[in-house]
């Protein structure tokens, strides 16, 4: 049926009206917009290929998301202790904030770890750490997913060991290691090798999860720091699935049977303020990368075909000005990652644009997600906004715009070529500035910030984190050297060395190393004669 649009348009606001992006929004979509969709080549029933609907037919009427909120700070027992006091609040999953130390492969007594020991998360730097840090949890019971990238093979590890050590199954073992280093170069920049060497430990992993470990979530291709940089929604899709593929293409590049490695392959995407741009992105990525899989890389198996992604809420939109406002921007872009058909979710905490969270801030968060789960009534159906006009419209716009950003990408011959000529480094850049320049304006508005400010804020209460942590991991440090086999320690950290320079899997030197309780700065400090160190260098 036509729509009955008059001709003479209606009054509105004055104004632009475009998503947080900048994709103008027209006033009505109607069947006109979507006349091109077919149901079973763009949609499909949930849990049906292409997935736009989802990848489980049930949805959350099989299985809630799992409810896995990132933590870590200070000493890895008292992270433990903020771990424990989350999952008894109903938690179900495990996420480990590292320190900017351990995220750099640099251990507590380097010069450069000085005043940054358990700052922004906790500090692990061998695998004594990673036993306190897991004391009283058994591994083999719950999944633990880890934000860790250039040291991620060597916190895997000690993952892995702590494991054996409770005496799980390996092959049972589930989690995920982040372990995705494109995004550092793109975005986050916590890089510490080039670029290819970078690569091979990845599809090192890849090979070593698919024999010995087949449930762990050997990395989690991340969308969320790209667009904590700037990007816009589009580009948080297309350079996400972008560098997804790959690391498809050097896994099989590699000798990688593709439906051995990427049902191992998962994602994590950025819940920004923007509703129903935000859902349209999730659909659009499941069916993307549906097809890509089996019509660029032949992929036979349909669990290779389905992305399962994790989302976190948009820290770049929490505001230090009135900060309880961020409990309500925090519910509304959980509500669209679990409209969008999200697996697991974190929420951040009203107090993260001041310091890491409070106990109180924390559990505050993880209630947001439960009253969704158990109140809201959301979760009755599968997809309850598919069909819709103007989201089916938006899903198709963000999958054309993916598309046409792959294009380009291929033509300088894949991601890694694009970063080392600077190609979505500069396109974020510009993005960034030009929302800007739109905040500037009050073309895009903030609550709190720069509009209905106030001048006269009570002061806030924060966690504060002091130099104990840093104190005494260092005298933890020095007594581990003191007391563990050296030979030992200096004999694996050899193997490591030769396997890098070779071909040999270095996953396996790795825990051998881990076992000698060799620190992870001393792992990193091997690969780096080997390897060297990466300094990027800047693109005009």
């Amino acid at each position: 049926m036509k729509s009955t649009i008059t001709a003479e348009k209606p009054a509105e606001r004055e104004g632009t009206f475009t998503t947080i992006s900048g994709r103008p929004i027209n006033r009505l979509y109607t069947a006109d917009d979507i006349a091109g969709l077919d149901y079973d080549r763009d949609l499909g029933d949930p849990g049906q290929f292409p997935y736009t609907r989802g990848i489980h037919p049930t949805g959350y009427r099989g299985k809630l998301w799992t409810m896995r909120q990132f933590a870590g700070f200070g000493t890895p027992e008292e992270t433990n202790a903020r771990y424990k006091q989350l999952l008894a609040a109903g938690g179900t999953g495990l996420s480990v904030a590292f320190d900017l130390p351990t995220l750099m492969g640099r251990d507590p007594d380097h010069e450069l770890s000085l005043g940054e020991v358990g700052k922004c998360g906790v500090n692990v730097t061998s695998l004594a750490d990673m036993e306190r840090l897991f004391e009283g949890i058994t591994l083999g019971d719950i999944t633990t997913s880890m934000t860790i990238n250039s040291p991620a093979p060597m916190i895997f590890a000690m993952y892995l060991v702590v494991a054996e050590k409770q005496g799980a199954d390996l092959r049972k073992l589930s989690g995920t290691i982040q372990n995705d280093i494109l995004k550092e170069f793109i975005a986050q920049k916590e890089y510490i090798f080039p670029p290819r060497p970078s690569m091979r430990l990845i599809t090192d992993i890849f090979e070593f999860c698919a024999r010995d470990v087949p449930k762990w979530n050997t990395i989690s291709v991340s969308g969320y720091h790209i667009r904590e940089a700037g990007a816009t929604a589009l580009q948080e899709l297309a350079f996400t699935l972008r560098d997804g593929i790959e690391y498809v293409q050097w896994g099989v590049d590699a000798g990688l049977d593709v439906d051995d490695f990427v049902p191992q392959i998962s994602f994590f995407f950025n819940a920004h303020s923007d509703f129903f741009e935000e859902i349209a992105k999730y659909r659009a990525a499941r069916k993307i990368w549906a097809r890509v899989m089996q019509e660029r890389f032949g992929a036979k198996n349909e669990r290779s075909w389905k992305l399962r992604f994790h989302t976190q809420t948009a820290g770049v939109s929490l505001t230090a000005q009135q900060p309880y406002n961020n409990v309500v921007r925090t519910a509304l872009q959980a509500l669209s990652a679990v409209l969008g058909g999200t697996n697991s979710l974190h929420t951040n905490s009203l107090d993260e644009a001041l310091a890491l969270p409070t106990a109180e801030a924390a559990t505050l968060a993880l209630r947001t997600q439960q009253i969704i789960a158990h109140e809201s009534g959301v979760v009755n159906m599968v997809d309850p906004l598919g069909g819709s006009y103007f989201v089916e419209r938006l899903t198709l716009d963000m999958e054309a715009g993916a598309y046409k950003y792959f294009d380009a990408i291929d033509r300088m011959g894949g991601m890694v070529a694009a970063i080392e000529n600077g190609y979505p480094q500069r396109e974020i850049a510009e993005s960034s500035y030009r929302f800007q320049q739109a905040f500037e304006k009050k073309e895009k508005q903030m609550v709190g910030v720069n509009v209905y400010a106030e001048t006269d804020e009570a002061p806030f209460p924060i966690l504060y984190i002091d130099d104990a942590a840093h104190e005494m991991q260092i005298a933890r440090l020095a007594e581990l050297r003191r007391t563990r086999d050296t030979a030992a320690v200096a004999r694996t950290l050899e193997s490591l060395k030769a396997a890098a320079r070779g071909t040999a899997n270095t996953m396996y030197p790795l825990l051998d190393c881990v076992r000698a309780y060799a620190t992870v700065g001393e792992m990193c400090d091997a690969l780096r004669t080997v390897w060297g160190e990466y300094e990027e260098v800047p693109s005009i």
